[in-house]
């Protein structure tokens, strides 16, 4: 709180006040006062108005003060009504009390907000589980009947499984840690089993997928490390370039720190100016307008969860050569010396 800025909000005190001076100064000389004494009467009373004017504002001083600084400093300011004490003057009590039942409302508006979100998401989640039935089924019939249904319904079928999966895991991501079963895992069978589960993609596509030995145990949720290197692998799939080698090369190292999984495609890339961005929600770049059936949800997801588990998730790319993309488990000593 400035005092310049409190002076100038005060003027109207200051022009009522130099009137009143001047018109007790006549109705003085009106009985004829004399002019030591008027001199003396108008100082007593500047003096009393600039002694009101001094207390006045070093009293508000303290509190506003001590209002904007812990609204600036306070991460969610919010919350600051929690870190000031209730003011002893009167606008400051107003303005105390409005706050108050402004956060109040804003609280409980946010309950509600919060309350049907999550009825939502368990409305959606249990959607998600009740039309893969019906999914498995159709899954089911095609493998059993192939001679019924052409690579076209198949791979539209495929796609419809991705689509559903990325909504379930979507909605789940906030509360993910909820679901999560943080254990040793062993790498190359998370590998294995996401190379089986896309095996007929990659055969339609006519792309080779190369697995070199990756004997190392990270600590992860094997369920949501599938989902991250479906999503990984899909997109190569989605972006491959039309050539006769193309292929999909996964391995891993160890660097002490950390153990990273590469997961490396020669299909298209990813142009330079849209690099820094894929991680962005619902962000297509160049090659997803081309392509028309990009989302831009897909590594928008695997960033999330891979924050949450604790992993780093990077990606460099060489547009028309190739995309790699590096997933690095942490060590945790402290969990290796309790187990």
């Amino acid at each position: 709180m400035k005092l310049n800025k409190y002076l100038k909000d005060k003027t109207y005190a200051f022009i009522l006040s130099i009137i009143s001076y001047i018109l007790i100064i006549l109705i003085l000389l009106a009985f004829k006062v004399s002019k030591d004494l008027i001199v003396l009467i108008i100082a007593i009373l500047i003096i009393f108005f600039i002694l009101m004017l001094g207390i006045d504002y070093f009293r508000k001083r303290g509190f506003y003060c001590d209002l904007l600084n812990k609204i600036n400093y306070l991460d969610k300011s919010y919350l600051v009504l929690e870190m000031i004490n209730k003011p002893d003057f009167y606008e400051g009590k107003i303005l105390y009390d409005d706050l108050y039942n402004i956060n109040k409302s804003m609280i409980e508006n946010i309950k509600i907000q919060e309350e049907q979100l999550q009825d939502f998401k368990e409305y959606i989640e249990m959607w998600i589980h009740e039309v893969k039935i019906p999914l498995a089924s159709l899954v089911l019939t095609l493998n059993n009947h192939k001679k019924l249904f052409d690579n076209k319904t198949k791979r539209q079928l495929k796609r419809l499984e991705d689509d559903v999966e990325q909504v379930l895991y979507y909605v789940r991501a906030e509360n993910a840690n909820k679901d999560y079963l943080i254990k040793d895992i062993d790498l190359a069978m998370v590998v294995k089993r996401v190379g089986l589960k896309n095996m007929d993609d990659l055969l339609d596509n006519k792309i080779a997928f190369k697995v070199e030995n990756i004997p190392y145990q990270v600590l992860t949720d094997a369920k949501w490390l599938e989902f991250i290197l479906g999503q990984i692998i899909n997109n190569s799939i989605k972006y491959k370039r039309s050539i006769k080698n193309a292929y999909i090369h996964i391995w891993a190292y160890d660097d002490d720190k950390q153990v990273t999984l590469v997961i490396e495609d020669n299909g298209i890339g990813i142009p330079s100016s849209d690099i820094d961005q894929v991680f962005d929600k619902t962000f297509t770049g160049e090659n997803g307008r081309k392509q028309g059936t990009s989302t831009g949800m897909g590594l928008t997801i695997c960033k999330n969860l891979c924050t949450k588990l604790g992993h780093q998730i990077t990606i460099e790319s060489k547009q028309g050569e190739y995309t790699r993309v590096y997933l690095s488990f942490f060590k945790n000593k402290y969990f290796e010396v309790l187990k």
